[in-house]
């Protein structure tokens, strides 16, 4: 039985430990952030909203990983005016696409550095496509590509590192 099978019977619509592990999450993906924006263009540079959405849909499965990608954005458009709303559309159709992708890769292949990889480049491919059929505008497309490559990167070893300690406990 593959961990993404496991993680989708503990954590169920119905149980409490998916809302208290959402909001685990959500608060993560709320400080995080928070945290980015003290340093100019920190948010586009290090693309924060998706750390925690990665470890969510990794760690507990797609329904926690669901929750996580539209609560996390939501609220902190909410809270903070960030991010905008005029972006709130591609930053959720990319948080959707990560838990989608961390779905069909923990289906496929055992837990790895590489299918982080795989689960954060699929996302980020779908996202750019989106992205550019929104506006037709091939700079904001690769935006994350050409600014957000640091925050590629930390989701990547940084969300592996991360979901593997969880994994221990």
């Amino acid at each position: 039985m593959s961990t993404a099978t496991l993680a989708s019977e503990k954590y169920s619509f119905g149980a409490l430990r998916t809302y208290l592990a959402v909001l685990a999450f959500v608060c993560g993906n709320i400080l995080v952030p928070q945290l980015c924006h003290l340093i100019p263009r920190g948010g586009l540079i290090f693309l924060p909203i998706y750390f925690f959405t990665l470890v969510a849909a990794f760690r507990c499965g797609w329904k926690v990983g669901l929750l996580t990608a539209v609560l996390s954005p939501v609220v902190n458009c909410l809270l903070f005016g960030m991010p905008p709303v005029a972006s709130l559309p591609a930053i959720l159709v990319k948080s959707l696409a990560l838990v989608l992708a961390v779905e069909v890769v923990s289906r496929r292949m055992d837990f790895s550095i590489f299918s982080v990889a795989i689960a954060v480049l699929a996302y980020q491919l779908v996202g750019m496509t989106v992205e550019f059929f929104m506006d037709f505008n091939l700079v904001h497309a690769l935006q994350d590509i050409r600014i957000g490559w640091p925050g590629i990167l930390i989701q990547i070893v940084g969300g592996y590192f991360v979901i593997k300690a969880l994994q221990r406990r």
